[in-house]
């Protein structure tokens, strides 16, 4: 029997285990196949490893995409949560070639998927509080969000699921250095319900400009003397 005589649900199937790339070349083979990689439900879970794979052109975006995953491991990750006004002109260059598109990438997520329910970002150095607030507005659905090594998630964030986060479920912001424990303890509050996790974000040395990291150290040494 040839592939292309299994019928349409026996087709998903076949293609549910095949990874993104797979699933665009076996695509290309034939019109039927290409209805097949078009299929909405094909695309209710999306898994990404590094910002160059949300420019590709081998998934689809739509109403359909429930679980989606932004995990990026790479070394690189380390220059992009380097605090801007420390960064040299090689770093800065670095992050310049894709500060935005994770960022994009989320805002389009906010247009074409409302039925979202989790989100997952890691290492996504870039992204901003202003991008998790309109995700939030627009995905009311959304249970669970977990955030890891974002460094520029501030306590906005956490406002914003106070307001926006009504469905929310599950809140994890593990190594986010800019969080504060009084953003933590307003969520509490707020959202008793809310199963929250924030490993060692409210302990870490937030981002400072130069003067003001001068205070923190004067600061410091004076301790240490007493």
């Amino acid at each position: 029997m040839h592939i292309t005589q299994l019928n349409r649900e026996c087709l998903l199937h076949l293609f549910s285990f095949l990874d993104k790339n797979s699933r665009k070349s076996l695509a290309k083979t034939c019109h039927q196949l290409l209805e097949v990689f078009q299929d909405p439900l094909l695309w209710s879970l999306l898994n990404f490893h590094s910002p160059v794979e949300l420019k590709k052109d081998n998934f689809l975006l739509g109403p359909a995409l429930k679980y989606l995953s932004i995990c990026w491991y790479s070394e690189r990750v380390k220059v992009c949560n380097i605090e801007d006004w420390m960064k040299n002109s090689f770093q800065k260059d670095f992050c310049n070639r894709h500060e935005n598109t994770v960022s994009d990438f989320l805002l389009d997520v906010c247009n074409r998927c409302p039925n979202l329910l989790s989100l997952t970002l890691s290492g996504c150095g870039h992204v901003t509080d202003d991008c998790i607030l309109q995700l939030l507005k627009n995905c009311p659905h959304l249970k669970t969000l977990k955030l890891e090594n974002c460094v520029r998630i501030t306590d906005q964030t956490l406002e914003a699921v106070t307001l926006y986060g009504g469905s929310l479920q599950t809140l994890h912001v593990d190594f986010c250095r800019n969080i504060t424990q009084a953003g933590l303890e307003r969520v509490r509050e707020k959202c008793p319900s809310v199963m929250l996790r924030a490993e060692r974000s409210a302990n870490m040395i937030p981002d400072s400009k130069p003067e003001k990291q001068l205070i923190l150290e004067k600061a410091s040494r004076k301790l240490v003397q007493l």
